[in-house]
């Protein structure tokens, strides 16, 4: 047996690891890309809209909407100014949050989002998709447009979160320690989503979790890795998302999600996501799911403050193909979107019915 040979059994670190690389501090990041006096207000604004919402001083209902995942800068730059455009239509009934999300989540393999692989060739330029994922945050909020997106890699808020209004915790997270931790110390509303089997446990759990205060490991703005000591998320609320193959957005469900939120001594805040499950996967049901959350607020409910909605400038989804140059353009890589039109009628629609209907809340 030669040395390498005797090197490589007595190894006990890093058997799996193929190499390392050093990743910009989040402090370095910040002052190549800073905010400018405008993003900073509409950050903090946006924000502040969402809390009072949340704490009913805002009579307003938020949307959450835009694409399921960013894949392409220049579409959803496209977008953003589209969407700009419908929230101050209207903006006197509903607060519109574009959908700036990153990562992705999978249950076994496939696009982890544009952080992690920006130039979608498994590359992984993981630095680059910080700077460009910071930028495009910068871009959106410097034409006056809130965002909104999953907070999955627990680093990487350290690096983006400036820039974020509202998060999400999403339904294979929501039962982790790690993001109910992370989630306490956001500076944003956070939702967590239902889990994928549509029970409300995880959930509820997570909101009386997210509320207190933790301390976890974590790394500072200097990238060093430091004792995170947070105050606890007062602005935290369910998301219903379905699950199962099984809806969870009519008045039934929504009013059984009351019960189980006062049996906890949780404020009545939910939100309803219209895609996943309550659309049984099917983008184009996203507006029968909106117009009847619509027909519960007119008759009467009171706990819903917020709806997602996945949307993009084309219908439908894509795969990611061999040669790149074959994308069809502002058409989702991820889960299917309804495409702008209908984006823009399904708005329109909602504010129609519900505007008279919300100052009487």
């Amino acid at each position: 047996m030669n040395d390498t040979q005797l090197n490589d059994l007595n190894q006990v670190d890093d058997l799996n690891v193929v190499s390392q690389e050093l990743l910009i501090p989040p402090a370095l990041l910040k002052a190549a890309l800073p905010l400018s006096a405008k993003a900073r207000a509409v950050v903090t604004e946006g924000r502040a809209t969402i809390r009072n919402i949340l704490d009913r001083k805002d009579h307003r209902i938020f949307v959450v909407i835009g694409p399921c995942s960013i894949h392409d800068v220049e579409a959803a730059k496209d977008y953003a100014k589209r969407l700009k455009i419908l929230a101050d239509e209207v903006s006197d009934t509903i607060h519109i949050v574009m959908r700036v999300y990153f990562e992705k989540p999978r249950t076994t393999v496939g696009w982890k989002g544009l952080i992690n692989d920006p130039y979608l060739n498994d590359s992984f330029k993981i630095q680059e998709g910080l700077h460009i994922g910071r930028k495009l945050l910068l871009d959106i909020a410097e034409m006056g447009l809130t965002s909104a997106t999953e907070a999955l890699d627990p680093i990487s808020p350290q690096y983006l979160h400036d820039l974020i209004s509202w998060s999400a915790i999403g339904a294979r997270t929501t039962e982790s320690q790690t993001h109910r931790e992370m989630a306490s110390g956001l500076s944003s509303a956070v939702g967590f989503k239902n889990g994928t089997d549509g029970g409300l446990t995880v959930a509820i759990n997570a909101l009386q979790s997210v509320s207190k205060p933790h301390r976890f490991l974590g790394i500072n703005t200097e990238g060093q890795v430091a004792i995170i000591h947070t105050r606890g998320n007062g602005y935290g609320h369910v998301v219903l998302r379905g699950g199962n193959g099984k809806p969870n957005y009519d008045s039934v469900s929504v009013a059984l999600c009351e019960q189980d939120l006062a049996k906890a001594k949780i404020t009545p805040n939910i939100m309803v996501d219209c895609s996943h499950a309550n659309s049984n996967k099917n983008h184009e049901l996203q507006t029968l799911v909106m117009e009847n959350v619509a027909n519960q607020i007119v008759e009467g409910n009171k706990s819903i403050i917020g709806l997602m909605v996945e949307s993009n400038i084309g219908a439908g989804s894509q795969s990611i193909p061999a040669d790149l140059g074959d994308l069809k353009y502002g058409v989702s890589v991820t889960d299917a979107c309804i495409d702008w039109e209908t984006t823009q009628k399904a708005i329109r629609k909602m504010r129609e019915t519900i505007k008279n209907t919300l100052p009487q809340r």
